[in-house]
């Protein structure tokens, strides 16, 4: 049966229940970390999610306090005090979803949460922020940074992000570009926008499995760069982790995962398939 037919049968709460069941009896297969059988655990115990932990519970979008700006029509909400405004101003329930979810991901024991411990913005560092959406990352990061650099290309966030650094545009730069291993009239590489300039200590990159393309075309930056730090997602496809480690490890980078699994099951491209915990966000390190 083709997956499309399959998908209009059979129910989803059916499939992910159906897979709930498939992910527990190939890890009851396997001898598991200690984090493995914690994963183990909540899902013999809960319903198939994401995040396999607790910490989810602590969040409800219900919660989450939204405005309506009228000078431009976006909701925003305050993020560690500074106004982060949503991509419109049509629906607040769905403004209040997103803006949690926001929460949810950085949470310190989310694997999604780019930053932890010493792995941290510093003071005058130059980020490079690429697939930035609403931009939640930069804005934590914008009194310490002393530039940061925005690509996203989806209009109506490019709005919203103008919204969001207006008190900051003295700093912030927002490019209208998809990032990649190949420069066209969409896309450009790293190594050509900062062609000749090695002013970057930070590359953030959340670009739904093509953070590889991203890295590939900052090879020169990269080898330039005599202290980087680089914070890219991993659990859009199964082989991303893998992958993303060998091509930073190739580079110099000494690397290491953030903590707990994630359970992706979106995308059309996205195939799940065993060992089915996947590494949410790879930091590494580039010393001189």
């Amino acid at each position: 049966m083709k997956e499309a037919i399959f998908k209009k049968i059979v129910p989803k709460s059916i499939r992910l229940k159906w897979l709930k069941n498939k992910i527990i009896a190939f890890l009851e297969s396997q001898t598991l970390a200690d984090d493995e059988k914690q994963v183990l655990d909540f899902l013999k115990k809960n319903k198939l999610t994401i995040f396999p932990y607790s910490f989810p519970e602590k969040y409800d979008y219900k919660n989450i306090p939204i405005e309506l700006d009228s000078s431009n029509g976006l909701f925003y909400t305050f993020w560690e005090g500074k106004m982060l405004y949503f991509k419109n101003g049509k629906s607040k329930k769905r403004a209040q979803i997103y803006f949690n979810s926001l929460l949810l991901e950085q949470d310190p024991e989310s694997p999604h949460c780019y930053l932890e411990g010493d792995f941290e913005v510093q003071e005058g560092e130059i980020i490079v922020d690429v697939g930035a959406a609403e931009g939640n990352f930069s804005l934590s990061a914008i009194e310490k940074a002393a530039h940061c650099y925005i690509f996203e290309t989806e209009p109506s966030w490019i709005t919203a992000l103008e919204a969001t650094f207006a008190p900051y545009k003295d700093k912030v730069t927002i490019v209208e570009k998809y990032v990649s291993d190949h420069d066209d009239e969409k896309c450009i590489k790293l190594d050509t926008y900062f062609k000749g300039s090695n002013k970057v200590t930070f590359i953030k990159a959340d670009v739904e499995g093509a953070e590889g393309e991203v890295l590939r075309g900052a090879e020169k930056l990269i080898q330039n760069q005599k202290n980087l730090k680089v914070a890219v997602c991993t659990y859009h496809r199964q082989v991303d982790a893998k992958d993303l480690f060998d091509l930073l490890e190739k580079y110099g980078f000494e690397n290491r995962f953030s903590r707990n699994y994630m359970i992706y099951y979106y995308g059309k491209t996205n195939v799940v398939q065993p060992p089915y915990l996947r590494r949410a966000v790879l930091r590494g390190i580039k010393k001189s």
